[in-house]
């Protein structure tokens, strides 16, 4: 029979390192200090606050005339004509350039010489050219008619009478929009696996089902963030059409101006819509993206509101860490 006095204790063992608790002989871990880093950031904070105060505190920039005219009914409706613009030129040309890819991948080499030409042509040629080109095609095409091929004609229309400036804006801007818009989403395409193809062949699905529910979904996350970079520059780009006397933004800016002689307000007030609505796609993209990223990886990258969040929730945790550890001694001392 064993009893208490026979077994001897066993010796108390030195916790590890990695236990969580600290041992006397183990070095203090100090954080590398960044003072280059801390110094460039303070540098650059530093120019910009110079700039921001030159900025706001140049009379010449005459601010309260930027706010008189900012929110005018005239800015709106350039504002309004632009936006327009910027849609029917990017739903249009997206649409003529997936079916311009298509025929530039297919099998028919009618088709693909044909898009290949398309591309070439529109992409060499410059973008006011080509509106001035559409501006004046009254002069090569005085009508335009409807009939038979080769044949007889049923209904003319005078072409001066039919284009106007903003449909020549949105036909000159789609033709031009859909030469790169056809290149994007080819280039999409081709970035799906060639086995995805093979694999709807075998399960028996037809050659548009498979582009359309397995090839295009998946295409998407290379074609959005090329796409969302077209769309900023198609909306500032549609400010070319001022050359054609169409009322958009900067066109109805450049009206006011010619009025009242205040130039560099009035073009404040252009920049700052235009890099308001900028902002505003570029978090439609942000999001838009996010969306099609979802079976690339296992977890999405948070959000800016989720990051905010989380900092926040940091700083919390630390404060309240920090208020327990000052109410721990004073406990102590009471008891």
């Amino acid at each position: 029979m064993v009893t208490p006095s026979d077994v001897t204790p066993a010796p108390a063992t030195k916790p590890a390192p990695w236990a969580g608790v600290p041992g006397p002989d183990l070095p203090r871990i100090v954080p590398r200090r960044h003072i280059g880093r801390w110094a460039t950031a303070a540098a650059a904070l530093l120019v910009f606050a110079m700039v921001l105060n030159s900025v706001v505190r140049n009379d010449a920039f005459q601010w309260n005339v930027v706010g008189r005219y900012f929110t005018t009914a005239a800015v709106l409706d350039g504002l309004l004509l632009t936006l327009w613009l910027t849609g029917a030129v990017m739903v249009l040309g997206f649409l003529l350039g997936t079916v311009l890819a298509v025929m530039r991948l297919s099998a028919n080499p009618v088709l693909r010489t044909l898009s290949w030409g398309y591309v070439w042509i529109f992409r060499s040629t410059p973008l006011l050219v080509q509106l001035l080109f559409w501006f004046n095609v009254g002069a090569l095409y005085p009508t335009l008619g409807l009939g038979i091929p080769f044949g007889p004609e049923f209904v003319t229309v005078k072409t001066v009478n039919l284009l106007g400036p903003t449909l020549t804006a949105v036909i000159g801007l789609t033709l031009h929009e859909t030469a790169y818009a056809a290149e994007v989403v080819r280039g999409g395409i081709l970035s799906v696996d060639s086995g995805q193809n093979e694999a709807a062949q075998a399960l028996g699905l037809s050659g548009r089902r498979t582009l359309r529910r397995i090839v295009i979904p998946q295409a998407m996350r290379s074609i959005v963030p090329t796409a969302g970079n077209m769309l900023i520059g198609t909306l500032k780009g549609t400010s070319i059409v001022s050359v054609l006397a169409v009322h958009d933004l900067l066109y109805s800016v450049q009206l006011i101006y010619n009025q009242t002689y205040q130039v560099i307000p009035l073009l404040l007030v252009a920049t700052l819509w235009y890099i308001a609505v900028t902002s505003v796609l570029s978090t439609g993209q942000y999001y838009v993206e996010r969306y099609y990223a979802r079976g690339n990886s296992r977890a999405l990258p948070p959000t800016p509101l989720q990051r905010l969040r989380g900092r926040f929730s940091a700083v919390r945790t630390r404060l309240s860490s920090a208020t327990a550890a000052d109410a721990r001694p004073a406990s102590g001392g009471d008891r």
